[in-house]
């Protein structure tokens, strides 16, 4: 995935940009309604990442600020583990881009990138009960709450795109 415009670029990350992606995970605020995992988790699942972009069309990607190539987050698009039938997309931003519109901007990017696959699946996204501000960003993006999903040791909010 590629996208740009006057405020963030999504690309690809580079073998070298681990450490960015580390340290996003290592900020408790950022972690709170996410699940808990180790560094070697977080190394793994940026291994994935960069060897998903030559088997495509799913990934993380790294989410940068146009304006100062500053490290903003990661965002993802999948297929999803609960439902093979639906796409999920997530991101995950640094606090200190919080409230500025950026969440609203990536999950439509996300969903730009999911329908032009032509996968003719539902695309959904899940958060943490508390996750209020996720939650509104997808709200925001047509996406309806549904029944929450159940996991065996946790409720998540389930979100799935209006068609």
């Amino acid at each position: 995935m590629q996208y740009k415009n006057d405020t963030i670029i999504i690309r690809e990350f580079t073998p070298k940009e681990f450490p960015l992606f580390s340290t996003l995970f290592e900020n408790e605020n950022v972690t709170r309604y996410l699940p808990y995992k180790t560094p070697d988790e977080y190394k793994e699942m940026f291994e994935k990442a960069l060897s998903d972009y030559k088997d495509g069309p799913f990934s993380r990607w790294g989410i940068f600020n146009t304006q100062n190539n500053d490290f903003v987050g990661m965002c993802l698009a999948r297929i999803f583990l609960d439902n093979p039938d639906q796409l999920e997309i997530g991101y995950t931003l640094s606090d200190n881009y919080w409230g500025k519109g950026l969440g609203t901007e990536v999950c439509k990017a996300l969903v730009d990138y999911c329908l032009s696959l032509n996968h003719q699946k539902d695309i959904v996204a899940v958060t943490d009960l508390d996750n209020i501000g996720s939650q509104k960003v997808l709200l925001n993006n047509n996406f309806k709450r549904i029944e929450n999903l159940k996991r065996e040791d946790k409720e998540l909010a389930y979100f799935v795109l209006q068609k």
